[in-house]
């Protein structure tokens, strides 16, 4: 019997020259049931409205805590996030159905998945176990997936991944995990461990989150601008960036007539100070 020590490995083989004698059946049934999710993550990547949800939710509890705060008291939809932005999410949540379907395929127990959890009354689903052990799966850039593939998270977690996966882990009463991590630019693959002494107490922070969420004024911003180049222009922080409240939140933005939004060939450039018009197109409604 496999376990999850070897899942990398064993992935590579099974996508390797050498024949694995893959059970053809087995082939059709998962690359099946991969379609069926695949067709939903493109459906509702093509609804008109994609659906917002308010409030707290395991998978943001390590968001920062004024993006968290407009969620829970902002009474209009967010602005939605840019198409190039969209399309990125997208091809993300299909590799993360690949690291599942090699997983499979390759001889390993992938069992619970997307289970409900629940910790002090908030709501999450867990991506899946693995040979019984408790894994969530991400799609990363090259610089995202060295954190993962050197064990580095810990000290660089900008997108709150540790505080989300102690919060399945509590909802699962146990104190190990991991993380089943693909490089979306080179297809490397990578599984990091995540012991109880590299996670939250997810409990206390859902309380302290809950607290702050009542509060009648916003906290302070999560990050500060930053440098656009030499240019003498400043832009967003790239925890702001990828946010549906930064309209709202950097109004006071550019002498307050807020965010100003211009069009490079690589996507949107959310800038909070202009000294020098950039030479490329602005976005005038967003």
């Amino acid at each position: 019997m496999k376990t999850i020590d070897t899942l990398v490995q064993d992935i590579y083989k099974l996508l390797g020259p050498e024949d694995s004698n893959l059970d053809q059946q087995k082939v059709d049934r998962q690359v099946s049931i991969f379609a069926q999710h695949v067709e939903q993550h493109i459906k509702t990547f093509l609804e008109e409205k994609p659906t917002y949800r308010k409030g707290l939710r395991l998978s943001g509890i390590g968001r920062p805590l004024r993006q968290l705060w407009y969620d829970s008291q902002c009474s209009d939809q967010p602005i939605p996030l840019d198409p190039s932005t969209r399309i990125k999410f997208l091809y993300g949540h299909i590799l993360e159905e690949l690291l599942i379907l090699f997983s499979v395929l390759s001889g390993h127990e992938v069992t619970e998945a997307q289970k409900e959890v629940n910790v002090q009354g908030i709501k999450g689903h867990q991506d899946c176990k693995i040979d019984g052990v408790l894994v969530d799966c991400k799609s990363t850039s090259h610089r995202g997936f060295d954190k993962f593939k050197n064990c580095t998270l810990e000290d660089d977690d900008p997108f709150g991944y540790i505080e989300q996966i102690s919060a399945y882990a509590e909802g699962n009463d146990v104190d190990e995990a991991a993380f089943l991590a693909i490089n979306k630019q080179t297809g490397e693959i990578c599984l990091t461990p995540v012991h109880s002494m590299e996670m939250i107490n997810a409990g206390d922070k859902i309380k302290y989150l809950k607290e702050a969420m009542d509060t009648k004024e916003p906290p302070a911003k999560c990050y500060s601008d930053v440098p656009d180049g030499v240019s003498g222009n400043r832009k967003l922080a790239i925890g702001c960036i990828y946010c549906n409240h930064k309209k709202l939140c950097w109004q006071d933005a550019n002498q307050g007539q807020g965010l100003r939004v211009f069009q490079y060939a690589a996507g949107y450039r959310y800038l909070t100070n202009v000294s020098k018009t950039p030479e490329v197109s602005e976005v005038l409604t967003w």
